[in-house]
This record gives structure tokens, sequence and C-alpha cells, in this order.
């Protein structure tokens, strides 16, 4: 084992606990706790989102997919930095001059409705349960898989530090956290990629994709991890124990589904419906999600919001990168991930897989462990304070005037449902969950968002028309593939991605319901309209 590990995953459990003792200094009202009394620059709201926003998906699925797939899964990554292009262009700023705490606060504000406010909160607490679980599952996969511990240790651990976090010092903490943790993160990944590079320079650039196929650089054990058969010819049985020379070519596993030789380059594998799904999802999905948008609240004005998106542009598109080059060299030098399946363990197995189990290789394997830990924990605080948010305002129905004490009691109740789930769900890809959340986020939030703040005629029955419809088609695409058996392949495509039918069912059903509902829209809305729009200094 790493002897290195265990210190550098304390230290970042203590380096996050004593930022958020030092923020919880500045947390006094209720505000604080839930917008951080919308005086967050926008330098600091940029680190922040963007620490939030690059969680166990970017840091450890990303590289897993690409190391899988290659490039057709290229995206993923392109998606999840352009999104914020779309919520610069059309959300950041109108969104912050509404006054909104949160999303059913907006919903309330803008269409005055109170059934359109509760089925919102349904939402936002369905997007961030569902994406909470991967951020849960990936500590547990990196607990079990540097240490030979238990999943439900690491999962459990985290969730833990996150609620005490979240629940002792609300947004203002988790502002300072979420900061130091998104260059936590790129140190984490930058500073091993350098030497994983001169590593493959001076190995003489070994291709990523040979002619003769792709070989183990190494002697390695590999054991079965279920009844399959190797190459379509030989049988293995789970546990079975597989030794490989150095220079062995890597079989194919039945069980396993990735792209070897040449097909790992080619894009266009997975279908145009497949990847025009995919792009909607990610592309619309960022301006839906209520852990982003919830930090849009805490920034002084509509100028500063949209500075800050501009600044997580250019932080989020520099940090992709990175787990990209991470997949391409990991089918160099851990090609056995192909074999077990385990791919999102690519990023904390290949500094010691390509440097030796030396003290570089171990200190470098321990760092990006330590990244890989600030990615769980600053999505998590995230994720925990916009869904404690929702409650605290609309289950617990405390408003905005409730006590700290409710706050807190909010908190614990939205960790509970996420981490009883990650303890029971182990075996799915990070960022497959997560593209699934992006998608039921841009089938409900992003049309709402758009046509409440671009059009004057949206009406509250056709906020919940598109919200049931688009939303509800989405959610239930998302629980058929999670929960339900195997679909037959034409099927699964089309549940398994839905993005490319459910957010063109929101837009139209929300207009043509409001066109037939013209009688509902606010009488005010002129007003409304001209709050969202109209700088800050042209209304004072």
């Amino acid at each position: 084992m790493n002897p290195y590990l265990a210190p550098g995953l304390i230290l970042v459990l203590l380096l996050t606990v004593a930022i958020g003792a030092y923020g919880l200094r500045f947390a006094r009202t209720t505000s604080d706790f839930l917008v951080a009394s919308r005086s967050v620059s926008p330098s600091w709201n940029a680190a922040a989102i963007s620490g939030e926003y690059l969680s166990a998906a970017s840091f450890l699925g990303v590289a897993g997919l690409v190391l899988r797939y290659g490039v057709d899964v290229l995206w993923y990554p392109v998606g999840f930095a352009a999104g914020y292009l779309a919520l610069l262009l059309f959300v950041a700023a109108p969104l912050r001059r509404s006054g909104a705490f949160t999303l059913p606060d907006f919903c309330q504000v803008r269409l005055r409705s109170r059934p359109l406010r509760r089925l919102a909160t349904a939402f936002v607490l369905f997007i961030g349960c569902l994406y909470l679980l991967p951020q849960l599952q990936g500590a547990g996969l990196t607990f079990s898989t540097l240490t030979g511990g238990s999943y439900a240790w690491g999962a459990l651990v985290v969730s833990v530090v996150v609620t005490a976090n979240v629940a002792f010092g609300g947004m203002r903490a988790i502002t300072f956290v979420q900061a130091f943790q998104y260059w936590l993160k790129l140190t984490a990944l930058a500073v091993p990629m350098i030497f994983l590079i001169l590593q493959w320079q001076s190995d003489g650039r070994p291709q990523v994709t040979p002619p003769a196929g792709a070989v183990f650089p190494a002697a390695t054990t590999v054991v079965v991890e279920q009844d399959a058969v190797l190459n379509g010819v030989r049988p293995v049985e789970a546990g079975e124990m597989l030794h490989f020379a150095a220079g062995d070519p890597v079989p194919t596993v039945s069980t396993v589904d990735a792209e070897f030789g040449d097909q790992w380059l080619l894009p266009g594998k997975t279908g145009l419906f497949a990847t025009y799904s995919l792009i909607l999802a990610t592309f619309l999905g960022t301006m839906g999600l209520p852990h982003v948008l919830v930090r849009f609240y805490t920034n002084p004005d509509g100028a500063s919001a949209r500075r800050t998106t501009l600044v997580v542009l250019a932080l989020v598109g520099l940090f992709y990168l990175l787990p990209t080059l991470y997949g391409v060299l990991g089918r160099i030098y851990t090609p056995q991930l192909l074999m077990t399946g385990n791919t999102d363990a690519v990023v904390l197995l290949l500094p010691e897989a390509a440097l030796g189990g030396g003290h570089l290789g171990r200190l470098l394997g321990a760092l990006v462990t330590a990244g890989a830990l600030a990615a769980f924990l600053s999505t998590s605080s995230g994720l925990l304070t916009s869904v404690a948010g929702v409650i605290f305002t609309d289950v617990l129905r405390s408003g905005r005037s409730g006590s700290i004490r409710d706050f807190r009691l909010a908190t614990v109740l939205a960790a509970l449902v996420p981490t009883t789930l990650a303890l029971y769900v182990s075996d799915m890809d990070v960022s497959r969950v997560v593209g699934l959340a992006f998608a039921v986020a841009a089938s409900s939030f992003c049309p709402l968002l758009v046509l409440g703040i671009w059009w004057r005629g949206l009406t509250d029955a056709g906020a919940i028309a598109g919200l049931v419809t688009g939303g509800g088609a989405a959610m239930a695409a998302v629980l058929v593939t999670v929960l339900g058996p195997p679909l037959p392949s034409s099927f699964a495509e089309f549940v398994g991605q839905p993005a490319a039918w459910t957010v063109p069912l929101a837009f139209l059903v929300m207009v043509g319901v409001s066109l037939l509902t013209g009688r509902r829209v606010p009488p005010d809305v002129g007003a409304k309209m001209l709050r969202l729009h109209a700088p800050e200094s042209l209304r004072t």
C-alpha cells in the first residue's frame, strides 16, 4: 500500500474542515447560509463554481470513458465546458437580478404559482440526489481501489464530512472550501501529467493503438471480476487470477464493453441520435443544475454574475484538457483496466503504473488521490447546499426568515437519501449517471429558465405542463436506465440518452400550452421582465 496515501487524504480532510471552520466565522444569518449574503466577488465565485462543478464524473469518469471508448466520448468534456457559454448568454445575469434564493423561488417571482413552485421543488430534489449519488459512489470506488477497504466506508466518510461542513457553515463556508478545492484538483492532475509525459517520451513514445494490438507494459496479474470469455474462445470464472508477462497482448473480455485498435480513434460509433442527445444534455443541462445556479445568487449584481461565468469558462476549459490525457496514456500503461471494466480508476492508478512504485510514483499517486477526494467533497458540498436550501424554504417551509437550526436539519435530511442509495449502487459508470442528471436538468429547468427570462408569454400552466412532460419523461428514462432490466439495443439508446427528444418536447409543450392559456400571463409581466433585464444602475 502507498505510505503517502493516508497522510494525503487526512490532510485534505483536515484542510477542508479548517477552511470551513474559518468560513463559519462569517456565517451568522440565514442569508449567509443560503446565498452568502450576495457578497461573493467574481474571482472567488468562479473558482468556487469550478470547484463544485468539476465532480467525480470530471475527475475520474471522463478519463475512464476516454480509456474505454476513445474519441467518441470527447463530447463529454466539450459539453461540460461549453454549457457555461449557454449559461453566460441566456441565464446568468437575469437570474441574479431576479432576487431569488432558489430555483423554486424564481418560479414564484416570475409566475406567482404555488403548484409550479412545488413541482420545481420536486425536480430540484430529484436532480440533486441523482447528482450526489455518483459523487459518493466515486468516493467509495477510490477508497476500495487504493486501500482494499470497504466501498461503503469511503462513501460514508465523504458524506459525513460534507454534511458537517454545510450544516455548520452553509454557503458562506463552502465558498472558501470549493475555491481551494478547484486549485487542488487542477494541481493534482497537472503536476503528475508533466512527469507522465516525460516518462512517455523516455519510453520512446509508445503508440496508443499499435497495429498489433495493445500489450501489457510490465508483468501484470488480473483478477477476473465475473464469468466471461477471453478473445471469444477461452472461458474464465469470477475470481480467477490471470498472469501476463511484459509484451503479452491484452485480450478482449466478453463482459467488458470497450473499443480496440483503430475503432478507438474513430468517431461516430455510437450513432447520430446518441451523439446529438449527449450534446443537448451537456450543453443545455448546465443551466438547469440547481447547485450551479444557486451560486449565481451569491454575486452582488447581474454584471458580476456575467463576469463570473466568463472566468468559469476559462477555468473549466483548462481543467478538461487533463482527464483526456489520462485516458489516452491509460491505454499504454494500465491496459488491465480494459479487462476488469474498472476504467474509472485510471486516474488513480496511472502515476504508479507509469512511473513505478518508487517514491516519485507513490507521491504523485497520493496527490492524484487527494485531488479525487477534493472532487467528491467540493461537488457534494454544492449539491447538498442547493438541496438543503430548497428543503429549508419549501419542505420545512421555514422561508427566508427561518432559523439556522432549521437549515441544519434540512442539510441532514438532504444527505440521507443519496447516502443510502450510494451504499447499494456501486457498479455504474460515474459519467453515465451524471449524464442522466444533465438530461433531466436540460429537459426541465433549461426550458423554464430560457422561456421565463426571454418570453413574456409564458404562463404557469405552460410551465407546469412542460416540466411534467419533458422533465417527467427524462426522469422516467433515468429510472428505467438505472433500476430497470436490460432493454433491446434500439430502445436502449432511445431511453439511455433521452435529451434529443425530451428537451424539444419540453419547449414545445411549454410554448403550446402557454399560447392556449394566454389569459394566465401575470399582469405585472412587464415590470418583471424589466427587473430581469435592466442593469441595476438603471433601477436605483
